[in-house]
């Protein structure tokens, strides 16, 4: 932080957060590099700003003295950089994570306060403005930068089997993303399909993908080099729960590293334990009272749904403790089992034993661990 005089930190505030605003067409719009420069571009006037500061002092027991510096902090303080690319995709990932909520626990905020205060999206096809060569722009001067993060969902299409199934601008979709991810300080690859391949991957009855679409860590280890060990967290989920997408993000951006990750590079603060361990149906798998069909009397009375198929035991997600829909639920709750979304595989798994083969196939019971 530097010492910046009072009357320099005053001057400092008048100008990035002056009473009278001119508002910047969209096309004058310049990226905002600071939080300052981020809270005045949202019209938020020097007055406002200095009662949130004193508030914010109040309830941290800073000295008045002090005061200074912590509105100096605020508004000097780099944003952290986002660039979110889409390949091989539903856009079911991107549409979660604009409906994150507030969770103190894992220190997320609604969609419209994370793009205003902890980060920058310089660079996302489905929510800027811009389009055509102005687009592409934006790409170019997003990735010349250094250390931020790269948001990829979506598969990557092999350039010999499916280069035709992605193109963009005259580049395939490893070279986007190798273009993308020289200057990343972190991939965070969002949703089943860039972590493990998902749906595009799927082999079906040919044993074939027809892209021969890969997972991003695996597009970034065939670049070998320093791309092969690029750093790379994994939030698989067909789609991603919101909070779950966000609170990586957020994680990185305040500890600027990894949180501990699982042999799937999956955060273990959301994907340490099984959708089994803590659903409030287990008490009937333990019990040995199971649903035999959807409309039977096990159903109506909330049993087990293991034998309808229910991947939870062998399947590592948070949707049973941080649940979807703001809170509001989760698949087994409704009367579903899990379909084992978030897991490698999920699509069209491979007979493995114990493992089940459909959706509706219970696993093998000995081979769950309770």
């Amino acid at each position: 932080m530097s010492n910046l005089s009072k009357k320099e930190l005053r001057n400092t505030i008048a100008n990035c957060l002056s009473d009278q605003m001119e508002p910047n067409t969209l096309d004058e719009n310049t990226i905002s590099e600071t939080l300052g420069e981020r809270i005045a571009n949202a019209g938020v006037s020097r007055r406002s700003f200095m009662r949130y500061c004193m508030g914010l002092s109040a309830i941290m027991a800073i000295p008045t003295s002090l005061m200074p510096k912590l509105v100096e902090a605020a508004l000097l303080s780099p944003v952290t950089s986002v660039v979110y690319l889409s390949f091989q995709e539903c856009t079911g990932c991107l549409e979660s994570l604009i409906n994150v909520f507030p969770s103190t626990k894992y220190k997320t905020d609604s969609i419209e306060n994370i793009l205003l205060t902890a980060l920058s999206l310089d660079y996302s096809e489905t929510l800027m403005a811009p389009s055509g060569d102005k687009a592409e722009k934006s790409r170019a001067d997003a990735i010349a930068k250094k250390n931020y993060i790269l948001v990829v969902d979506g598969s990557i299409p092999d350039d010999k089997a499916g280069a035709g199934f992605f193109i963009q601008s005259g580049k395939t979709g490893l070279q986007l993303l190798k273009a993308a991810a020289t200057n990343a300080a972190v991939v965070v690859s969002v949703g089943t399909c860039a972590s493990f391949g998902g749906l595009p991957a799927a082999k079906g009855p040919t044993g074939i993908s027809p892209t021969g679409a890969i997972s991003i860590k695996a597009a970034l280890k065939s670049f070998g080099g320093t791309y092969a060990t690029k750093k790379v967290i994994n939030v698989s989920g067909c789609p991603p729960i919101a909070e779950v997408i966000a609170g990586t993000l957020i994680y990185w951006i305040l500890n600027k590293k990894a949180p501990a990750l699982d042999s799937n590079l999956r955060p273990k603060m959301f994907y340490g334990e099984t959708v089994h361990d803590e659903c409030y149906r287990k008490e009937f798998f333990e019990d040995g009272l199971f649903v035999n069909s959807f409309d039977d009397a096990g159903a109506r009375k909330g049993y087990c749904l293991f034998n309808m198929g229910c991947k939870g035991p062998i399947t590592h997600n948070a949707c049973t403790t941080l649940k979807w829909n703001q809170g509001t639920g989760f698949p087994m709750e409704a009367g579903h089992g899990c379909l084992g979304c978030s897991e490698p595989g999920f699509w069209d798994k491979e007979a493995i034993a114990g493992q089940g083969v459909g959706f509706y196939k219970p696993l093998d019971i000995n081979t769950v661990d309770d």
